[in-house]
């Protein structure tokens, strides 16, 4: 077994330490977690729309721009559309969280200018999501979104990472070929029903049949997709596209996942082995990259430098993720569990996981 989940709380975070088993939850942590935020569970619906269209235009703009330059401005342009984008593309996150309605038209204008362009749809991690967030289900093997890197093997992990840069020719196959030929073979369509319709790591995860609402959603939206990726090749084949801009416009997507599988990378510490977790050693098995750091920013957008507190919280808008953080840090002495979520950045979370696999090996 691997140790994930009682943790005893000492005069310092840093010597918080896991022994075998499910685990207690810290009551004076989650309490406070509840107490202190309140007041920040309401969605602005102004920096949703400024900061989404922002990201959006912004990335789009760069990406025609990287079309028309050359090198080297060519390639400034397109670190601008990978970043613009991939901050963009993070709003999917929000869309698992927010309650229907809560930002009017958000979820439908997400679709068409972001999900929809780049081929992944809110469908994709609508219902996916929210299983990485059940209670019973985190870092098993019902979470689609857990794998146990950290108890790998070493060349998983630049394997895992590499996997991202070939999803945009994976979706195009999936919109403009399977889900068509899909609607006339039955046994095909559960095939991609249950395992290419999902953002998922996990490769046992298999997705249910939507139903509802959700259904009608999963439709338009499935439609929408196929229509513009069975249009993009068609464009291309014909050369209306010039070839050049669609192997730039599948760079800069494929840009856009392979930051966002190195987000994926270090957003946990993907230590557990199976079992069940309580809500403690959930959060402590996630991670937060606090300020004073900077980069995070750019490769940990849209509120997910807090992934920590993100597990806690679920439910609280990603704008105010920040002063949540900073209201519990004042709160909690320094011997609290809660610190022991932060990490300095990217660069050391990547050095443990991969000592932690090549331990393991």
């Amino acid at each position: 077994m691997t140790d994930t989940a009682i943790f005893e709380r000492t005069n310092a975070a840093a010597s918080v330490k896991p022994t075998k088993g499910r685990g207690k939850d810290d009551a004076t942590m989650l309490k406070a977690a509840a107490d202190l935020t309140r007041d920040l569970n309401a969605p602005n619906s102004r920096v949703y729309w400024a900061d989404m269209l922002g990201s959006a235009l912004l990335g789009y703009a760069a990406l025609f721009a990287t079309m028309a330059l050359r090198w080297p401005l060519a390639l400034a342009s397109a670190l601008i559309a990978v970043l613009a984008l991939y901050r963009a593309g993070s709003f999917i996150h929000e869309l698992t969280h927010i309650k229907k309605g809560a930002v009017k038209g958000f979820r439908f204008t997400w679709n068409l200018i972001v999900g929809v362009p780049l081929l992944v749809p809110s469908f994709m991690y609508e219902g996916v999501h929210n299983q990485h967030h059940a209670k019973t289900y985190y870092g098993t093997v019902d979470d689609p979104e857990y794998l146990p890197l950290a108890l790998m093997r070493p060349w998983t992990l630049p394997v895992f990472v590499a996997a991202a840069l070939l999803a945009p020719i994976g979706l195009l196959i999936r919109f403009a070929i399977l889900a068509p030929l899909s609607l006339v073979l039955p046994r095909l369509r559960a095939l991609v029903v249950a395992r290419y319709s999902g953002l998922q790591i996990n490769p046992k995860f298999r997705r249910s049949a939507p139903e509802g609402e959700f259904k009608r959603d999963w439709a338009w939206q499935e439609a929408a997709c196929s229509i513009w990726a069975i249009a993009l090749l068609a464009l291309v084949a014909t050369g209306v596209v010039p070839v050049r801009d669609f192997v730039i416009f599948l760079g800069v997507a494929s840009g856009v996942m392979f930051l966002n599988q190195v987000r994926t990378l270090v957003a946990h510490l993907w230590e557990n082995d199976g079992e069940p977790m309580s809500v403690t050693a959930q959060f402590l098995d996630s991670v937060n990259v606090p300020p004073p750091g900077t980069l995070p920013m750019f490769w940990a957008p849209v509120g997910l430098r807090y992934h920590a507190l993100h597990h806690l919280l679920p439910g609280l808008p990603y704008h105010a993720l920040g002063e949540a953080h900073r209201r519990l840090c004042k709160e909690l002495e320094s011997g609290s569990i809660y610190h022991a979520s932060s990490h300095r950045g990217l660069s050391p979370l990547a050095v443990r996981l991969a000592a932690s696999s090549w331990r393991g090996r």
